[in-house]
């Protein structure tokens, strides 16, 4: 009896791989379900093996234990497909230079293992802004190639109100070994401050790595931004309102890119609140402050001359809407402005926390493609 109750638990989780969590918790759980596959994999395996020793529900244990295991193998399956074309797709969109220090393939089930991220990066810490309360630090990874280098600006994510440059490093210590420099930042945080606060700091941050070029070994003609969750809404947002010329490129993982649209939208409060997350930050609700979400939302800045933009989200995302990302990529291609969506059908938010996961690995086979094109 008891195989068939560990049998149930675990197809039903297995279904997280189809449904978007209904609750914060299991959408941690959906991002290991995704993103740490094997594990899973091997639990399904081992309790059909373990079945086949059954006297009573034999049949039961045996037939949900398969079921299980085809279910949790569909990530994998998924991005293979997802990738067969997508070096053809992105060279399409931003053309770019081969070399052998790139990933190969989107993504390979031994690098699962093996592991994609190279030497680990120890981050060097500056200070670029002094608050009553504490300083604002970069955390500068070094290109490795010890030469004049672009730089990535890296905008964590924690619905504007928390999170810091600490958040999921391995990207960081991967790029700075291909080549580019990575500045991971912090910035001002809600409710004490307000959009556009960080957008604010992401210039300032820019202003300070440009006057310290020289001795940074930085490429101040060089900036592309990359932001995740609320970091790509303040990401896209600098990159929008401002235009820099030397904003080469910008990156938006599962942003919240449409404030507008996104406010009048109810998402799962048991997942996130958002009135409670978007009062923080914006100072009131949208029939309140309605100008607050229309200067935050990056959609409502573009034009023809907009940065170019590399979009990346999870079709199964329980916090922030797919269909910010859709209407993103929507806009973009309204205003020609050059753009790639990577649309990920298997995954929910936070995605790329496994960075030789499915979604961890393809994802990095695009950013490196899309920084080789933007800024050569």
């Amino acid at each position: 009896m008891w195989r068939l109750i560990v049998a149930v638990l675990l197809f039903l989780l297995s279904l997280m791989v189809f449904f978007k969590a209904p609750t914060n918790f299991f959408w941690r759980v959906s991002v290991a379900i995704t993103e740490f596959p094997y594990i899973f994999i091997l639990a399904s395996l081992f309790f059909f093996f373990v079945s086949l020793k059954a006297t009573k529900y034999k049949t039961a244990a045996i037939s949900l234990s398969s079921i299980t295991t085809l279910i949790y193998i569909l990530p994998i399956i998924q991005v293979y497909m997802r990738g067969s074309n997508l070096t053809e797709d992105l060279k399409k969109k931003f053309p770019f230079i081969e070399n052998k220090q790139q990933l190969q393939q989107p993504y390979s089930f031994v690098k699962m293992f093996s592991g994609i991220k190279g030497k680990e990066i120890v981050p060097k810490i500056f200070v670029y802004k002094k608050l009553p309360e504490k300083d604002l630090n970069i955390d500068l990874y070094p290109s490795q190639t010890n030469s004049v280098s672009p730089c990535v600006i890296v905008i964590h994510g924690g619905s504007w109100a928390e999170g810091d440059s600490k958040q999921l490093p391995d990207l960081n210590s991967y790029l700075a070994n291909k080549g580019y420099h990575v500045a991971a930042i912090n910035y001002r945080l809600a409710p004490k401050y307000k959009s556009p606060a960080p957008v604010e700091d992401v210039k300032e941050v820019i202003t300070y790595l440009t006057a310290n070029s020289e001795k940074l070994k930085i490429d101040t003609s060089k900036f592309v931004l990359l932001g995740r969750s609320a970091g790509g809404q303040i990401a896209l947002c600098t990159a929008y309102t401002n235009n820099l010329p030397n904003i080469k490129g910008v990156i938006s993982f599962y942003a919240p890119a449409d404030m507008v649209w996104g406010a009048r939208i109810k998402g799962n409060p048991l997942v996130l609140n958002t009135d409670k997350v978007f009062t923080d930050y914006l100072g009131g609700l949208i029939d309140q402050v309605p100008q607050k979400y229309s200067e935050a939302g990056a959609v409502d800045h573009i034009n023809k001359n907009s940065t170019p933009t590399l979009i990346i989200h999870g079709a199964h995302d329980a916090m922030v809407a797919y269909e910010h990302s859709q209407r993103l990529d929507k806009k973009l291609e309204e205003n020609n402005v050059q753009h790639y969506f990577l649309n990920l059908p298997w995954a929910t938010h936070g995605c790329d926390y496994n960075i030789n996961g499915p979604s961890g690995q393809i994802t990095t086979f695009a950013i490196e493609r899309f920084l080789n094109s933007v800024t050569h």
